[in-house]
């Protein structure tokens, strides 16, 4: 629990990274102050302000892990509420580079769950704490400062009312959570300050999501299937299936990283979290997971008990960032219609990659290493220590035979995973087989392709299923 800084923090949007850092900000200010545009449901429905939340998303294993933290008992409460749930190896059928990954237990959760369910429930979370209120249909006009704007005191606000004027909402710290359209770089070269670079990469992404009912053993008792395209075969798609509704289509042209850590000038209680500062090519699937742990490393300056120091705390989501732009950039820079510079390092390493993959195969180990690797939760580096390296090599040398991935007892791995997040008495007993009846399928397809139909979504529960553009983020 953080001592208390100021008397109010106003955060600029109430998607996953804005309600995340409202919650840790409630710990640390007496007032918090979420503002959104959108008429925010109280229901886990879709809306405007989220325009791939009818697509796939992945909350990745280090997400899962950070919004535990945030809300304890958040993952068993999805559970009860029938979110399919198991291990993220064990319990789904991987291809990538056109390998199948071997199957086995990680103690990695793998939560199936919709952004509309997932940011409903955080929601919920957060009205619920006393200390936090939430101002929807309002707009964000511009920011407050002092006369020297050396430092932000505010924002200014319309709300969507008839006959509503402008206000201020003063403010000892304001976050800008509002994403990809952020407005923090107009506003600080009105402020007379420099707005951050920005790193591209232009991927030229479309997909497509559309709902479909299967039939009962599609997937064979896994609970997802996840086809990674590769530059031979960008797209995927289902067939044996009854559609259930229109496509719903989706582009993202670039993946694009403001670079506020190497500024040399910033005012004062202002900070920027989420894709405002960074976003990532959806098929990775990172972005609410990096907005998780991000909001932990906000959580940590608050505990200092001063006011978080600007330029201290990008150069730490920095670091947060970092990791999954390396992966997901290099991920990109393999497919030949993807702008970027292919340096002698990057194809070294996509290179090893795929040797990597092609001997996980049949190694569990191997399966198990990459999957920490893409879940955040082991760097990229320990793909590259002696004993991994070693194991790739001699899978190179002598490539196995049989490289169908098999879990052998995945009955005894399913029942395990109630070990990973007991459940809170306050929710109930959850029965033998609560959270693993939904069945995900995702073919999902690489950059810099058209906008045909990419991947498919394959979701048992309520006898539906989705053909999706891979996961969100």
């Amino acid at each position: 629990m953080s001592r208390q800084i100021g008397d109010r923090a106003v955060v600029l949007g109430a998607s996953m990274a804005g309600l995340l850092a409202a919650r840790v900000l409630a710990d640390a200010y007496t007032q918090v102050t979420v503002i959104d545009r959108d008429e925010l449901p109280e229901a886990s429905t879709h809306r405007r302000g989220v325009p791939h939340g009818r697509h796939l998303h992945a909350l990745l294993a280090r997400g899962q892990q950070a919004l535990e933290e945030l809300f304890p008992g958040l993952t068993a409460e999805l559970v009860v509420e029938g979110m399919p749930a198991g291990d993220l190896l064990a319990d789904a059928r991987l291809y990538f580079s056109g390998h199948r990954l071997r199957q086995a237990r990680t103690e990695l959760v793998l939560l199936c769950v919709s952004r509309p369910v997932l940011e409903g429930h955080v929601r919920g979370r957060v009205r619920a704490l006393p200390n936090v209120t939430f101002f929807d249909r309002c707009d964000v006009v511009g920011l407050a400062t002092t006369p020297d704007r050396r430092r932000v005191t505010g924002a200014r606000v319309l709300r969507r009312d008839d006959g509503s004027a402008e206000e201020l909402l003063a403010a000892d710290l304001v976050i800008d959570a509002t994403g990809r359209g952020s407005r923090t770089p107009v506003w600080l070269d009105a402020l007379g300050y420099t707005p951050p670079k920005q790193d591209q990469v232009r991927i030229g992404l479309g997909y497509a999501t559309r709902t479909y009912r299967l039939r009962r053993d599609a997937l064979g008792g896994d609970l997802l299937l996840l086809h990674g395209a590769t530059p031979q075969r960008p797209r995927g798609g289902i067939r044996d299936a009854e559609p259930l509704d229109d496509p719903v289509p989706f582009r993202f042209p670039a993946s694009v990283r403001h670079r506020y850590e190497r500024l040399d000038r910033f005012p004062d209680g202002l900070l920027v979290m989420g894709d405002a500062v960074c976003s990532f090519n959806p098929i990775y699937g990172q972005g609410m997971s990096v907005a998780a742990v991000e909001a932990l490393t906000l959580r940590r300056h608050l505990e200092r008990a001063t006011e978080p120091r600007p330029r201290r705390f990008f150069r730490d989501i920095a670091r947060v960032v970092d990791m999954p732009w390396a992966i997901a950039v290099g991920g990109d820079l393999v497919f030949p219609g993807v702008q970027g510079r292919r340096t002698p390092k990057v194809r070294l390493v996509n290179a090893y990659l795929a040797r990597l993959l092609a001997a996980a195969a049949h190694d569990a180990s191997l399966a198990s290493a990459f999957v920490r690797v893409t879940g955040l939760v082991a760097r990229p580096e320990s793909l590259l220590r002696p004993g991994v390296a070693l194991r790739v090599l001699r899978a190179s040398l002598h490539p196995a035979a049989d490289t169908r991935g098999d879990l052998e007892h995945r009955d005894a791995a399913r029942s395990a995973m109630v070990d990973l997040f007991p459940v809170p008495e306050h929710l109930g007993p959850v029965s033998a087989g609560a959270g693993v009846h939904n069945r995900h399928a995702v073919d999902h397809g690489g950059p810099a392709s058209d906008s045909s139909i990419r991947s498919i979504h394959c979701a048992r529960h309520a006898g539906a299923a989705t053909r999706s553009g891979g996961p969100a983020a």
